[in-house]
């Protein structure tokens, strides 16, 4: 187990090794679970902890957009960041979610998951107040002149309004610490189109996993996924069959999450929260302004994760509910 004396002895795992060797694949963006009485279920979390790394993960992000991070009390964010660092014990990374509308949030958010001993932190464009590109870049090297930690930007303009131009992506890509980024666009041709203007080893990442399989084709190194939550060991098979150029495996892999990925869209967190609950692994709780599924949304969902067809997909000894291929309800 990494202690918290050794993290500040030795500085983050992610310092020993080239981004090249763990800033790839699927990375599972996990949600945070709630019990009844809203607190976190560090016990779901460790869970589903553990599940991402048996599936031979290379890194895990927490307290980020599927974690509902804007919810979390910084009490809260610690708690997960280092419950998934124990859990993990230098079998996959840590990514901390540390982005804010505020600079001076964000450093602060960065310094605490750099003391709870996070490997890297995922820093998202400012949203909300709608920065021009001199504010984002000078936004970016604010957080990283307050940090040690690898810096992994991420640029999701349908949430935040303002993007993260390529102009300004190059010029903070000229700096080692900015070692990745999470395009959550949607924009398929961003890898070929910025591979030339960035350096060999910054990681791009697709943040949509409908687009994900074309984006890793064109040169993409992974995604930062909802899906693989449910299913990391068919995204993973997805990842591994694009680059050793099986395409139409890849392909078909990608057909079967293709319902899941629609439905998770629509309303995520709460769609991924009900599908890991009908799976066993969570209760779907949610924190306002997000609410729970409609009926109708629960339904979509349980079709999704029965499409997959995958009964390897539930929680070790779960006896609920089965999901049938030709339902969209629970028996």
């Amino acid at each position: 187990m990494t202690s918290q004396m050794e993290n500040a002895a030795w500085g983050p795992m992610t310092n020993l090794v080239k981004p090249a060797t763990w800033l790839a694949g699927y990375i599972a963006d996990l949600p945070t679970p709630f019990d009844d009485n809203d607190r976190i279920d560090l016990t779901a979390f460790a869970q589903l902890c553990e599940r991402q790394i048996e599936a031979g993960v290379s890194a895990i992000v927490v307290g980020e957009t599927a974690g509902e991070a804007s919810t979390l009390t910084p009490a809260e964010h610690d708690a997960i960041v280092r419950t998934a660092i124990e859990i993990a014990r230098g079998r996959a990374r840590i990514i901390a979610g540390a982005g804010s509308t505020s600079t001076a949030q964000a450093i602060e958010l960065t310094r605490r998951a750099e003391m709870a001993g996070a490997d890297a932190v995922l820093s998202v464009v400012p949203y909300y107040n709608k920065p021009m590109q001199a504010g984002i870049y000078a936004h970016f090297q604010a957080i990283a002149s307050s940090t040690t930690l690898p810096i992994i930007l991420h640029d999701i303009p349908s949430r935040t309004i303002r993007e993260l131009s390529d102009d300004t992506l190059a010029r903070l890509a000229q700096s080692k610490q900015f070692i990745g980024l999470r395009d959550g666009t949607g924009d398929i041709t961003r890898p070929m189109r910025l591979r030339s203007r960035l350096p060999p080893g910054f990681r791009l990442l697709s943040g949509d996993d409908t687009t994900a399989l074309a984006f890793i084709a064109n040169g993409g190194d992974g995604c930062i996924s909802m899906a693989s939550n449910v299913a990391p060991e068919l995204c993973q098979v997805i990842f591994s069959s694009c680059r050793e150029g099986r395409l139409q495996t890849a392909r078909y892999l990608q057909n079967r999450l293709a319902p899941l990925t629609a439905a998770l869209a629509k309303e995520s967190p709460a769609a991924l929260k009900y599908a890991l609950c009908l799976l066993g692994f969570m209760h779907p709780s949610t924190r306002l302004p997000i609410v729970e599924l409609a009926d109708a949304a629960k339904a979509e969902v349980a079709s999704a994760v029965a499409e997959i067809g995958d009964e390897d997909l539930a929680a070790p000894g779960w006896f609920g509910p089965r999901i049938h291929r030709d339902s969209t309800a629970l028996s």
